[in-house]
């Protein structure tokens, strides 16, 4: 089952190392596939040490219980726990201790442990203590924590403590255990995710400790997300990205009101600003597969055969391909949602913005020398709930209601200068035929992506932002 979820899994590529995961725990029919998102990213990372920061389900106290024996087993082998971290975290508060019963029948940090034993090699069922075997032989370790009640300061005082034992290292990962809304209204859970998610995306720990203590905000590990925000700020990691978001009712299908409802979200925190996700090679090779796929399918009527094996092109993510000619708009069709390899999408919406944009006739061999090419590459869309979300020049906006649909892409403001009121009254009208205003009717849905956007350099065949 995990296997097919990291299959599946389609996170945009990671730019820059990964110090933190918050991860759902519900079983894995219902979450697995969003947990999915924040693992894939890891895959085959060498961290020495995982914290593991869930929550108590069972046992009612105040502060952080961390596991005292010597490791967990699951079918897929036995973890040792980090005992010489250990040693740098108990006994110097009292709210920090050692109490192993509070493990017992807690899921929170159990559900983890295999993704964890499926991407890392040292906690493979080769690189983890098989049972009997002990010491040095043994991979990777885990410090499996859970968060009782705690105060602001609390969480403060904790997270210090595990700030101060992590140091200069960089071979630990954090990982936050955690699920979001509970209750009985599927349409309350997303617009009570947004605003929860909206906290955690800022990585401010101290709203989000009064949003959940004042019942704004839900998650079930939602002071586990404060002490490990709070690690994580204290440490210098600045970023934080929500990989995948969804609830129990999306999964399995049951929009019914009064379904007891649990939202799901995956979310990674980054050592460093965000970077493109593209490097200067894979643009340069996109730009290529494109240009080639228009000139064979001009020549032949059929796609070119190509194969890739860099693994940022081959992550499944949405693409549009445009077309311009002396300055003017000679073509542009694309994907949002990724269903194969980047570079195979790149390919396929070349010769679609070629010969298949119904404003244009299709392109002609002669033409093709005198057109440019510009790739836009998406991130994931993100649904929001107002349009004071959505930043000019930056997101681009697909809006839906019913069966009628269309999007901009984020240069198109720029590109129109348009105020954000004139950009969507366009979107309505020109590409999705609704009225103008129709962005402002709550039927109406809104959904926020990025792009990163690259074209042929006429003269030099080189690329620029």
């Amino acid at each position: 089952m995990i296997d097919n979820f990291l299959e599946n899994a389609t996170p945009n590529p990671a730019s820059g190392e990964i110090f933190m995961l918050i991860s759902p725990h519900a079983g894995y029919g219902f979450s697995g596939q969003t947990a999915a998102f924040g693992y894939k990213l890891i895959k085959n990372k060498n961290y020495k040490t995982v914290i593991i920061i869930g929550t108590s389900h069972h046992k009612v106290f105040n502060g952080a219980a961390l596991y005292g024996g010597d490791s967990l087993v699951t079918s897929l082998g036995q973890i040792n726990i980090d005992k010489d971290f250990l040693k740098n975290i108990v006994g110097k508060d009292p709210e920090v201790f050692l109490d192993t019963s509070a493990f017992t029948n807690e899921h929170s940090v159990e559900v983890q442990l295999p993704f964890l034993q499926k991407v890392l090699p040292n906690f493979s069922a080769a690189g983890a203590c098989l049972p009997g075997r002990q010491g040095g032989a043994c991979g990777g370790k885990i410090v499996p924590v859970v968060i009782g009640d705690c105060s602001l300061e609390s969480c403060k005082k904790i997270a210090l403590l595990f700030k101060e034992a992590i140091g200069q290292r960089k071979d630990i990962l954090v990982v936050v255990s955690t699920d979001l809304y509970h209750g009985y209204d599927f349409k309350e859970a997303d617009s009570v995710d947004e605003f929860t998610l909206d906290l955690i995306k800022k990585m401010d720990y101290q709203e989000l400790y009064y949003a959940l203590r004042y019942g704004n905000a839900q998650a079930c590990g939602g002071f586990a997300a404060v002490v490990a925000l709070n690690i994580a700020k204290e440490l210098g990691y600045p970023r934080l990205e929500v990989l995948n978001h969804t609830n129990s009712a999306k999964v399995t299908g049951k929009l019914i009101q009064g379904e007891w409802t649990v939202g799901y979200a995956s979310c990674a925190v980054f050592d460093q600003e965000g970077e493109n996700m593209l490097n200067i090679q894979q643009r340069k090779k996109l730009l290529m597969i494109a240009r080639e796929s228009i000139e064979k399918y001009l020549k032949t009527g059929k796609k070119m055969e190509v194969t890739d094996a860099d693994l940022v092109l081959n992550q499944k993510m949405g693409a549009f391909v445009t077309l311009t000619e002396h300055g003017g708009l000679r073509g542009c069709i694309g994907n949002l949602i990724g269903s194969q390899p980047l570079y195979l999408t790149v390919r396929d919406m070349a010769v679609e913005a070629a010969v298949n944009d119904p404003r244009f006739p299709a392109l002609s061999l002669l033409e093709l020398k005198d057109v440019q090419i510009e790739i836009s590459v998406l991130s994931g869309l993100e649904k929001v709930f107002s349009a004071e979300k959505i930043e000019l020049g930056k997101h681009g906006v697909l809006v839906r209601r019913g069966n009628q649909s269309g999007v901009f892409l984020p240069q198109v403001a720029t590109e129109t200068g348009w105020s954000k009121e004139e950009f969507l009254n366009n979107l309505c009208a020109q590409k999705a035929g609704m009225p103008a205003g129709a962005w402002k009717d709550k039927d109406t849905e809104l959904y926020i992506f990025t792009a990163e956007v690259f074209s042929e350099n006429p003269g030099d065949g080189s690329i620029f932002p």
